[in-house]
């Protein structure tokens, strides 16, 4: 059973900077996206970075000279380096992933940028 599992959520003030990764455990098969998607109080859960397996990467609007997504493909493990946040980014976090064309979640991980 494939299991996605991602770290690196918490509080931080506006301006600042957090870090998440997520990894795929479990998997033999290649994967063609990892990615995130952040679900806010209230709102629809919306793609912030989506890395496909060629290298390309596309990025929410809202989020682009801000985030970088990036993958180790060796390591199953996607990462998302997210600087200048605003309060508007506050949500859960969710890593998400294509694998062999099923499609994985994890659990997800709280960001919160306090004002």
């Amino acid at each position: 059973q494939v299991e996605l599992v991602e770290s690196g959520g918490g509080l931080v003030q506006a301006g600042g900077s957090l870090r998440l990764s997520c990894t795929a455990f479990e998997t033999d098969y290649s994967i063609y996206v990892m990615g995130w998607y952040r679900q806010a109080p209230g709102k629809e859960r919306e793609a912030v970075a989506i890395h496909y397996s060629g290298g390309s990467v596309t990025y929410d609007d809202s989020v682009k000279g801000r985030f970088t997504c990036s993958r180790d493909a060796v390591k199953n493990t996607v990462h998302l380096q997210m600087n200048s946040l605003k309060p508007e980014d506050t949500g859960v976090y969710l890593c998400y992933a294509v694998i062999w064309g099923q499609g994985y979640w994890g659990q997800g991980t709280q960001v919160t940028v306090s004002s």
